[in-house]
């Protein structure tokens, strides 16, 4: 075996163990918990939402739209315009009219994002059809 295939495979593991116990150091955990914790993942989002939008075609407009404007990401932030959540509300604090914890809550978020699309276009689908054609609701 050459010095140079060693050098390519022990460089990448070493570097790996020293940012671990860099993190170990500092009280970082590598490990993360089981994804049905957490209250604001992207399943648990789309859960709340299936349950919020029982109609089929409704609700696979909304998460087209949440998909491509968030991810289903609750505190996904646009840095250049400060949009906020799984529905980029712009400004982000127009959500508190759902609830003071629209920050961090996936069904207060949907909540709004569905009132607005309501109010605004009609329905979802009606804003998913404005989002096709211009790339944003």
């Amino acid at each position: 075996m050459s010095v140079s295939f060693i050098r390519r495979f022990a460089a990448p593991k070493k570097a790996l163990a020293v940012a671990a116990v860099a993190a170990a150091t500092t009280g970082m955990v590598l490990s993360s918990a089981p994804a049905q914790a957490a209250t604001t993942s992207d399943s648990s989002a789309r859960t709340v939402a299936k349950q919020m939008i029982p109609d089929a075609a409704q609700y696979d407009a909304f998460s087209k739209i949440v998909e491509r404007e968030s991810g289903w990401n609750v505190t996904a932030t646009n840095s250049s315009s400060g949009a906020y959540g799984l529905v980029q509300a712009l400004p982000a604090h127009k959500m508190s009219s759902a609830g003071s914890d629209w920050k961090t809550n996936a069904s207060t978020q949907i909540k709004w994002g569905l009132d607005y699309m309501n109010s605004r276009y009609g329905s979802p689908t009606a804003a998913w059809s404005f989002w096709q054609a211009n790339g944003w609701y």
